[in-house]
């Protein structure tokens, strides 16, 4: 279905509602067109002529939101880009295009100073898209490039303690032109069927509801709407029956992360059968065993071990769920090296009988599991009574809530080394007495 399929009418009463389409994709929130003068103040700063199809989305609409999923190569990870806002003048905060236009002007005149040149004042790259001040999405203006007109992405990076995350700044193609980086934005999963609570299509959708509730959209327009949005989900199940999915790399993860997302071990193991890799990055720097520990799809990742996929040494450091003992020897089987902070979440989780697991295979290794485990119990107890007080106060946001948080420190409390049957065969060692006295005052702590 393509643009053209909605009638004049349609269009028309699509744009009262703040909606509307450009190179078959969808924008809501839209803006009215800029208007003639602003796009000369534009041009005016720019190094060579504004590609005539951004002129002409911006004599659609100034601006607006956009609700789909895009994922580039960028420094060797496979990475999420944010391209759900596009940039207007008026807007508050992060939307601005006069702001982010500004920015850039500014890092251009530091970036030639730093060098000991002057700046000639003309923008090579014209931002006008991404995600507050993490992502941004330009198109190159510099007619000496060789790659003018293209749209390009940039992301910022995260700390290095975000495990799997791109830990520097980022600079990747999207496409070489405008229509063709709009047709790159696809639907990773279907809207009418999410595989997660969260959903990038959810905020379009509640766009819609509220204009059908409360501003008058016809339900017929709004299902017509969804069914041309829906036609950009990605298809991988039909290269999946005809043979093909495996020489399609893109297509291949994109149904690898269908199934983890899903939990499903039988898709699994139907990629296995039609020839999908399981060895390359899946999602920023994670392979697929640990984007399926991060998301605690265990039924998946026993059927990815089950087929060879590859397993790292550190996977336990991707573990945020109660993994169960079976799952657990099957890693250790793997290779993946065991560790007393693991085997302190898994008492927070409430899986005793993986940390002994665990507990068992550092013992095989020579290690003074109980000091080890009275340590590492001590601080992760610190940690989550530290941060079940910040979400007391509003100050913290976290996955278990105050109550998940409490739940995981009183099992800690309650689970002594004897429980884990850890046995002392030596005496204390002074880690070990510091440990434990970290672990008394954080229980006294409490207990007063």
């Amino acid at each position: 279905m393509q643009a053209h399929s909605f009638s004049l009418e349609e269009t028309s009463q699509l744009r009262t509602h703040g909606i509307v389409l450009f190179a078959g994709r969808v924008i809501f929130d839209a803006q009215p067109p800029m208007a003639s003068d602003q796009i000369a103040a534009v041009q005016a700063l720019c190094g060579g002529k504004i590609p005539p199809a951004l002129v002409a989305l911006w004599q659609l609409t100034a601006g607006g939101r956009l609700a789909y999923d895009l994922t580039l190569p960028m420094n060797g990870n496979e990475e999420a880009i944010n391209w759900i806002e596009l940039f207007y003048n008026g807007s508050d905060g992060y939307r601005d295009l006069t702001g982010w236009i500004e920015h850039e002007r500014e890092l251009a005149d530091d970036a030639a100073t730093e060098r000991g040149q002057v700046w000639s004042g003309e923008l090579g790259v014209l931002p006008f898209g991404g995600f507050e001040y993490c992502n941004r999405i330009y198109v190159v203006t510099d007619p000496k490039a060789d790659d003018y007109g293209y749209v390009l992405a940039w992301k910022q990076g995260l700390p290095s303690a975000w495990r799997g995350a791109m830990h520097e700044d980022g600079l990747a193609t999207v496409a070489p032109d405008l229509h063709a980086a709009f047709q790159s934005l696809q639907l990773d999963t279907d809207p009418l069927n999410p595989a997660s609570q969260y959903c990038v299509s959810e905020e379009l959708l509640d766009y819609l509801d509220e204009h059908r509730k409360d501003k008058g959209m016809s339900d017929t327009l709004a299902k017509k709407l969804i069914a041309f949005y829906r036609h950009a989900m990605v298809d991988w199940q039909t290269p999946l029956a005809n043979g093909t999915l495996a020489q399609q790399s893109a297509l291949a993860r994109s149904a690898l992360r269908h199934a983890i997302d899903r939990d499903d071990a039988a898709l699994v193991a139907q990629l296995s059968a039609a020839g999908v890799s399981f060895s390359e990055v899946l999602a920023g720097s994670a392979i697929p065993t640990e984007y399926a520990l991060a998301l605690g799809a265990y039924a998946a990742t026993t059927a990815l071990i089950k087929a060879g996929a590859p397993v790292r040494t550190d996977a336990f450091a991707s573990v945020s769920g109660p993994v169960s003992p079976e799952l657990v020897n099957q890693l250790l089987d793997a290779g993946v090296l065991p560790s007393a902070a693991v085997m302190a979440q898994c008492v927070a989780y409430g899986v005793q009988e993986s940390a002994r697991h665990i507990g068992a295979a550092l013992s095989r290794q020579g290690v003074d599991v109980a000091a080890a485990y009275t340590q590492a119990a001590a601080a992760l107890l610190q940690d989550r009574e530290a941060d079940a007080k910040k979400v007391r106060k509003g100050k913290l946001s976290h996955y278990l809530g105050v109550d998940g948080l409490e739940a995981h420190a009183q099992r800690l409390r309650d689970t002594r080394v004897q429980d884990l049957g850890l046995v002392k065969l030596v005496s204390p060692s002074a880690a070990e007495v510091l440990a434990g006295k970290i672990f008394r005052r954080a229980v006294r702590k409490y207990e007063k």
